[in-house]
């Protein structure tokens, strides 16, 4: 099954039949990075380009590892040290970059919409690694395929987020993708932290959550995005602990098989305590894990560039 898209911007326009092909090419290309030589040549030959304008650790470098595995070319570009710090727009630095002949921009920007519009300026595919508050659809792929691997299956599981949902990409490309996939989505935290529109979404909204755990099959923690905030929406820190942290008495509501999961950075004490973090229901570790093996599979499935879409497009010309 060729892979049709140019980009990949969202979870949003990804159909259920393209979710599973991407997951299923990802649990496939896992077993390279268990080997003694972590390489194959798949993609030899291809450049990829990273444009992080934001911080990252776990995506920035998991992209890259993922492209070194598969033979790609990488070069990473910061907004710290581009041309933009000069005055160059972000466009121009794209076009700049485009004339060079690279395969695959990843992009992560601080304004929602970001590498949408620079897709559609663009011949070269993009791939959203996280656009301000929009989505960050790589990581809910791998989150979905951390679910799949420890419980089976996504429809009909109860997944309860917990946190910063007002503020979080990550919580959307989840909502999104978990929805699609039959999934019972539930989000949980203060008025102050939850969107107006979940319900629109096909998520159940609760403000206690000790009475959302006895239900949960997995159980997605979210950081406070103190840095997004445009004031304060806690009394403080240590309150929100108290109502809302996962704890190990907390923990100890939900169903005895609940996973923990957490997309990172963590900040132990606060949304998860270290015991829980560390302990034997956290995936969180499984989730970096398979964040290498599910960027492994976009870029394949991405990199295999004009032959595979052509011939997708054919196809659906007859």
């Amino acid at each position: 099954m060729p892979f049709k898209r140019k980009d990949l911007l969202g979870l949003r326009d990804l159909a259920v039949d393209e979710i599973e092909h991407i997951l299923d090419t990802a649990f496939s290309l896992k077993e390279i990075n268990t080997r003694s030589i972590k390489k194959v040549p798949t993609l030899r030959g291809k450049t990829v380009i990273h444009l992080f304008y934001e911080p990252s650790t776990r995506t920035r470098t998991s992209f890259d590892i993922a492209a070194k595995r598969l033979s790609a070319d990488t070069y990473s570009i910061a907004g710290s040290s581009s041309s933009m710090v000069k005055g160059e727009t972000f466009l121009d630095t794209l076009k700049n970059l485009e004339s060079m002949n690279p395969d695959i921009f990843i992009i992560r920007h601080s304004a929602s919409g970001a590498p949408h519009r620079l897709a559609a300026r663009t011949p070269v595919s993009v791939i959203n690694a996280g656009d301000g508050m929009h989505e960050h659809p790589s990581q809910g792929l791998l989150d979905m395929m951390t679910i799949l691997e420890k419980k089976g299956r996504l429809d009909g599981l109860t997944v309860l987020i917990v946190g910063d949902i007002a503020h979080s990409r990550v919580a959307r490309s989840n909502i999104l993708g978990l929805n699609k996939m039959g999934a019972r989505v539930v989000a949980c935290a203060p008025p102050t932290l939850l969107p107006a529109d979940l319900s629109l979404m096909g998520v159940e909204v609760c403000f206690k959550v000790d009475e959302a755990l006895p239900d949960a099959d997995v159980i997605m923690v979210l950081r406070l995005q103190t840095e997004r905030q445009q004031q304060m929406l806690l009394p403080s820190l240590r309150e929100y602990s108290i109502c809302y942290g996962i704890n190990r008495s907390r923990l100890a509501k939900a169903r005895e098989d609940a996973i923990v999961m957490h997309p990172g950075p963590v900040n132990r004490g606060v949304e998860i305590s270290p015991d829980v973090a560390d302990g034997p229901q956290s995936v969180i570790l499984d989730q970096v894990t398979n964040g290498v093996a599910v960027r492994m599979a976009l870029l394949y499935l991405m990199g295999q560039g004009e032959s595979s879409r052509a011939a997708a497009q054919r196809e659906e010309s007859v």
